[in-house]
């Protein structure tokens, strides 16, 4: 079994990545953790040092774990789908900001369609 975070680079991300390691440490299940989208400007995605820092904090854990960087022309609920249909997930763990009634309304929520589509238990922790 594996427990797949999504993680993005703020608050939320880092709140995602910190439960992802504790349930993967409590069931000694394997842990991947993913940044994807497909390219462009979009902040979420992780520069090289990010990346660097988020892989070699997952080498000092006692299970197996890894960090997937993909900016492929997918967007990054594509990324995810596609994970969780080819990985045997436990739990995905998303992380949540707060966002105002409007801006729910009028961006629509990357959470609540990772939330509608797949096919595995989401955990969705707050900074």
């Amino acid at each position: 079994m594996t427990i797949l975070v999504a993680y993005v680079a703020r608050p939320e991300g880092q709140a995602a990545l910190d439960k992802g390691i504790e349930i993967a440490t409590r069931r000694n299940e394997h842990l991947v953790v993913v940044n994807a989208g497909a390219g462009g400007r979009d902040e979420s995605i992780v520069d090289g040092y990010e990346g660097e820092r988020v892989a070699e904090r997952l080498t000092k854990l006692s299970i197996p774990a890894e960090f997937k960087h993909f900016v492929r022309g997918k967007s990054t609920i594509e990324e995810i789908e596609d994970l969780v249909a080819t990985m045997d997930v436990s739990v995905l763990i998303i992380g949540l900001r707060k966002r105002s009634p409007v801006g729910k309304l009028l961006l629509g929520s990357m959470a609540q369609d990772i939330l509608l589509n797949v096919s595995c238990p989401v955990l969705a922790v707050k900074a």
